[in-house]
């Protein structure tokens, strides 16, 4: 009987994207997925140490499979695999004792399959893989893809900005960019197989140059992409501010299958905070920026994500943060509150000084005015049509679906599974501060496969 294993993600699209390829790599082993942990021989916890309350899930989910083991007799070997198991390493088997037995590095998960053998067959001592594998390259033709609508696609891994709130660098090594042909190998895998968006992961994706082709930058990877025929939308997470260039832009507003949507984050909106972040950009270049973008995309949505409470912010720095906001107008944010992360400059050097009841109320502050904007952005939708790639089925009714503009607001509207991967025109109706709903107007536009 082949051994059973469950996968369990917590994080960004990067390590969503990290469990699909264990899952590829575990099933081609001869693994067979289960439903739950109690089903499986093999729980895999891909972890993710950006922020403390995600770390804070791990050892909570590790608490819950002790009381498993203990109350139902059931106990599988368990696999940590993501940024915590980088970061912590042996440490983790010290906190949680008895519970994990296996540590897999970012870089090494091409080893999980013979490191999960060896823990199902010995059960002895600790299995710890954290060697840093230059190799980015993943064999075409195994990957088991959770999404069929959108495809996942790794362009770089790592970082080499080292701003001085952020682990990854630390975590997930130095920048290693993939080549271009195994990138356009796999998308075109990806479309045969009828995904019909694809999203290309990267710490820094426009940083990208191909090793393969000295002459492709980001730009050209995005035209290469675009010419792939099934593709109808291509996205890319996230771009670094001080590397978005005119090149970029007008290839943006040229082809069409690039979506209406750039995440550009700022982190702060006071100039002497992002000099403490090591941002390497003022407060005025990037709305400089922010207004460039605007003027050569004008249909594009920018999105964020904010940092409050970093050592050392007053109330006049968040006051920039909130003026900042309310100027750029973002479509969508991601908001946090600073927390300390190992081994990097602020956790070394700066006090984390802003008590937590003010990093409450400042974040507080901050989404309010963000769900405001919003909420304004959206209702200037109801009435009009908007192109929607349907990619999921209702989840609180059943003849509903939902999908995303090109502009990437979420888009919830009456209809049935059969349009799941399929391009249909809604007529907004209603708004609210995360989402809008509407209605098929297929008296307007046909629906596109």
């Amino acid at each position: 009987m082949a051994r059973k294993y469950l996968i369990e993600t917590f994080g960004c699209q990067m390590n969503f994207h990290d469990s699909e390829r264990m899952a590829s790599l575990l099933e081609q082993a001869g693994f067979e997925a289960a439903a739950d942990a109690s089903d499986a021989d093999l729980v895999v916890i891909n972890t993710c140490s950006v922020r403390e309350h995600a770390e804070d899930k791990l050892y909570t989910r590790l608490g819950e499979l002790r009381e498993l083991a203990a109350e139902a007799g059931h106990d599988p070997v368990v696999a940590i695999a993501g940024c915590v198991a980088q970061q912590e390493g042996a440490a983790l088997f010290k906190r949680s004792p008895g519970v994990a037995d296996i540590v897999v590095g970012t870089q090494a998960i091409r080893r999980l399959p013979m490191l999960a053998e060896q823990a199902l067959d010995r059960r002895s001592q600790p299995l710890i893989d954290l060697s840093p594998y230059d190799d980015v390259t993943f064999p075409l033709g195994i990957m088991r893809r959770s999404d069929p609508i959108k495809a996942y696609v790794t362009i770089i891994e790592g970082c080499n900005e080292f701003c001085s709130f952020c682990v990854v660098p630390y975590t997930r090594g130095h920048e290693r960019m993939r080549p271009k042909a195994d990138i356009l190998a796999e998308v075109r895998e990806a479309a045969a197989n009828g995904h019909r968006e694809v999203q290309l992961l990267g710490q820094i994706v426009n940083h990208y140059q191909a090793p393969d082709d000295a002459a492709c930058r980001f730009t050209d990877l995005l035209e290469a992409v675009h010419a792939i025929d099934g593709i109808k939308r291509i996205r890319f997470a996230s771009p670094h501010p001080r590397h978005v260039d005119a090149r970029f832009l007008e290839g943006m507003r040229r082809l069409p299958k690039i979506c209406r949507h750039l995440h550009l984050p700022v982190q702060s909106g006071s100039t002497r905070v992002l000099e403490a972040m090591r941002r390497r950009y003022t407060r005025d270049e990037y709305l400089d920026l922010v207004a460039r973008v605007r003027e050569t995309v004008p249909d594009v949505a920018i999105s964020t994500d904010m940092i409050v409470g970093f050592p050392g912010e007053t109330d006049a720095d968040f006051d920039d943060t909130l003026t900042l906001t309310a100027a750029a107008q973002y479509h969508s944010m991601f908001s946090f509150k600073y927390s300390p992360r190992p081994n990097t400059l602020a956790d070394k050097r700066l006090a984390d000084d802003v008590p937590d009841g003010e990093k409450t109320r400042r974040i507080v502050a901050l989404q309010a005015l963000q769900r405001a904007i919003q909420t304004a952005i959206h209702e200037r939708m109801v009435g009009t049509v908007e192109p929607v790639l349907v990619d999921a089925a209702g989840r609180r009714r059943e003849a509903e679906v939902s999908g995303r503009t090109s502009s990437n607001v979420v888009v919830n509207l009456p209809g049935g599974v059969e349009w799941l991967g399929q391009t249909v025109p809604v007529r907004v109706e209603r708004a609210g501060p995360h989402s809008v709903w509407g209605r098929a107007a297929l008296d307007r536009v046909p629906i596109e496969a």
